[in-house]
């Protein structure tokens, strides 16, 4: 198996490890024919090609010169090498900072001894779960490797999870062709953001590491919180546990400064995820014939999830509040553009000044009168 990049093996993560365990505990994906996989595989591609065109003529947003970023088709093994790639170079300072402070504390050799391979496999039993459920995703921060190639100084890459998608829209009985274009607009959404404004991505980054900066815990406390996941994907936890509501990972590690942080990456999340449901409905009946009945049938799934354990997972790892991100998001989004037009709205991605607050999220009219300098009547 190649390695993640360097020494990955140690340190407080044993990386390989992580992806060796999720590879061996992933679910097979639903059966296809060779034959099929080829033909879903090319008609992926396929259709991101042309979403490419349909997103930026509809968003009006273009592609600055030498931005441009690579489409990956891949199985649920590759999403996580590719995930485990891009977490191990976004939390490199914070886990450097936690092996500092590791090695200085009682019983540090032996959470040096044991500590990487246990948070390797509890990371990688995670991963497994969550390699299902992903149809696509823009990977922001993503290092080349020999078998995932990136943008420009690991740009990105879109990412389109050909076993899961077949998955769906099966289980939601839509028409295949016209859900995997669908799906693409959406995905190609969050591609072209990063492309076309080129900012963005320094700018996220900067405001992560500001957040993992401010991190001061415990290596043991991390380990503890990264438990608690898997025993609750095992079905594991203490009964009644899920019933209190839990709190997220996020939230566990939050300072005041944090919450101040967390604050602006939320708003932000939630304009790049409310934006490419907006586009992917507004492109949608031009293209996707059947795009209300997939839209509807979606929405249900999406809101109710597989199941409780499923629901208590989504809650410890925050993955609720990207449900919201959706909603708020997409709300925020056609009312400005309801308001000021394309054009208008096009405005957020002039700099992080004119990005909107959490509390512009929730009244979209604020931010027109603040970017727009508008007052109201």
């Amino acid at each position: 198996m190649t390695s993640i990049g360097g020494a990955a093996s140690s340190g407080m993560v044993d990386w390989n490890l992580a992806v060796a365990t999720a590879t061996r505990l992933v679910r097979p994906g639903p059966e296809v024919s060779r034959d099929e996989a080829r033909a879903v595989v090319a008609e992926l591609r396929r259709h991101a090609k042309v979403s490419e065109e349909h997103v930026r003529a509809f968003t009006r947003m273009a592609s600055e010169e030498g931005t441009d970023t690579p489409v990956l088709v891949v199985d649920r093994p590759g999403w996580v090498r590719a995930n485990v790639a891009g977490f191990r170079e976004l939390l490199k300072p914070l886990l450097d900072k936690m092996e500092q402070r590791r090695g200085s504390s009682p019983g540090g050799a032996v959470l040096g001894a044991v500590g990487g391979k246990v948070t390797g496999v509890e990371l990688g039993m995670l991963l497994s779960f969550l390699s299902s459920r992903v149809l696509g995703q823009y990977e922001t921060f993503a290092p080349a490797t020999r078998d995932l190639p990136a943008g420009p100084d690991g740009g990105g890459r879109l990412l389109l999870v050909a076993p899961n998608i077949v998955h769906v829209e099966r289980e939601l009985e839509v028409d295949p062709h016209d859900f995997r274009l669908w799906v693409c607009l959406h995905e190609e959404t969050h591609r072209t953001q990063f492309t076309a404004v080129p900012w963005l991505r320094d700018h996220l980054r900067g405001e992560i590491q500001s957040f993992l900066d401010e991190t001061d815990v415990d290596p043991m406390t991390v380990l503890e919180r990264v438990r608690e996941a898997v025993q609750t994907l095992a079905g594991g936890r203490p009964e009644g546990e899920e019933e209190d509501g839990g709190r997220s990972l996020v939230e566990l590690v939050q300072t005041p400064a944090q919450r101040e942080i967390l604050g602006r990456l939320t708003a932000v999340m939630s304009l790049l995820e409310g934006h490419a449901d907006f586009v992917m409905d507004g492109v949608g009946p031009e293209v996707v014939p059947t795009v209300g009945e997939i839209r509807e049938k979606f929405q249900q799934r999406r809101a109710k999830g597989a199941s409780r354990l499923d629901l208590a997972l989504r809650k410890l790892l925050g993955l609720d509040a990207k449900l919201r991100q959706y909603r708020d998001g997409e709300r925020f989004v056609r009312a400005v553009v309801d308001e000021v037009g394309m054009d208008g709205f096009n405005r957020v991605w002039t700099s992080p000044n004119t990005l909107p607050t959490k509390s512009e999220i929730a009244k979209p009219a604020d931010w027109v009168a603040r970017v727009h300098r508008r007052t109201e009547s």
